[in-house]
């Protein structure tokens, strides 16, 4: 079955409150899709970026699989990657052959009349979700109803908060937010933090030690991903276990990770690394050196592939991704119980709501 020319859309949607982290401050988001077909069926993947992915998608990489087997991904994906050689595969680059390669995998999950989970082979049943927002922009008691939410109403027995603004007050704004977000879920809910690099490995020290004494098991980012000693350093002294590896968009990127010994588990994005096909390679580079991966971000493009590795720590519910995917498609995942099901159906399960989305719609 060959491939049709894939289309591209691209959709940016405000956010519902100003949002930032310890580096970066944001108002929208921007998805940009990709529809693959072949055989009568059609295959959706997506990526969260700049609208310049689309370029990338629509004038490069639709062009390269177009007329190609939709059946023989190992294929396409290598074809992919040497192509974009002289642009680099980082960044826009490696967002779009992400998308791409979630889009071929649903397609042919779909034109197998399979579950995405099926084709790929299940390790387990449910996959477990951590609550992921808590922006540095919050009030305490937006922080406070946001956490209460998961935990209260969606029984997700784990959440996490950005910090990183505060280490030029003497971190008393951050270890002020880690305590009202204590005080929201209650005991019995591991509480994350999420620096997102905004620390030097001095400031992140001192603040991941007084983490400790509230509870804090997880720490993201406490200095840049770029900075795998001090990540090793941090990760040998502290408590918490210390995690990086969103900014990774191909496999040497994790190997340097791992081997590095930098991080206790390793975070990989599908919509990033080179969709499932990559983010499957990941897992098992994790799990050769004893390591488990959390896949962040996008949970709905995530759940089959995370479902079918034996590593797997968590999915990362992620405020704004949850939002779009709900407003855009049909089949989203509930996260009630801490755990999502991955879909029964045909793919990934997910059916565009076009209408919906065309109203942000700029590309």
């Amino acid at each position: 079955m060959k491939l049709h020319r894939p289309a591209v859309s691209v959709y940016t949607v405000p956010t519902d409150a100003p949002e930032a982290n310890g580096t970066l401050a944001w108002d929208s988001t921007t998805m940009v899709l990709a529809e693959v077909s072949a055989g009568g069926a059609t295959g959706t993947g997506w990526t969260y970026g700049p609208a310049s992915v689309g370029l990338m998608l629509g004038e490069h990489l639709a062009t390269l699989v177009e007329g190609q087997d939709a059946l023989d991904i190992p294929a396409l994906h290598d074809a992919m990657c040497r192509s974009v050689r002289e642009a680099g595969r980082p960044g826009i680059t490696g967002c779009a052959i992400s998308a791409l390669d979630i889009a071929l995998w649903d397609l042919k999950a779909r034109l197998l009349d399979l579950p995405l989970v099926s084709l790929l082979g299940a390790a387990r049943t449910r996959v477990p979700v951590y609550g992921s927002g808590g922006f540095t922009t919050y009030p305490e008691k937006c922080l406070a109803d946001q956490l209460g939410r998961w935990v209260h109403e969606q029984r997700i027995p784990r959440v996490k908060i950005r910090i990183g603004t505060g280490w030029d007050q003497g971190f008393h704004r951050d270890l002020s937010r880690v305590r009202a977000a204590g005080r929201a879920i209650g005991p019995g809910t591991e509480l994350y933090v999420d620096a997102n690099g905004a620390y030097n490995r001095k400031q992140a020290l001192r603040i991941g030690s007084a983490l400790g004494h509230y509870g804090v098991s997880w720490f993201e980012e406490p200095v840049s991903s770029d900075d795998l000693t001090g990540l090793r350093l941090l990760r040998d002294t502290l408590d918490c276990d210390v995690a990086a590896g969103e900014y990774g968009y191909d496999l040497p990127y994790f190997a340097r990770l791992v081997t590095a010994g930098a991080v206790d588990c390793l975070q990989v994005d599908a919509t990033r690394c080179g969709g499932i096909t990559e983010f499957l390679r990941a897992a098992a580079l994790a799990l050769a050196h004893g390591l488990e991966i959390s896949a962040r971000c996008a949970p709905n493009a995530h759940a089959a592939a995370a479902a079918a590795i034996p590593n797997l720590r968590h999915i990362e519910w992620f405020h704004d991704h949850v939002r779009i995917e709900s407003m855009f498609f049909d089949g989203t995942l509930d996260p009630t119980g801490g755990t999502v099901q991955p879909s029964q159906g045909p793919g990934h399960g997910l059916t565009l709501r076009r209408q919906d989305a065309e109203k942000y719609r700029v590309a």
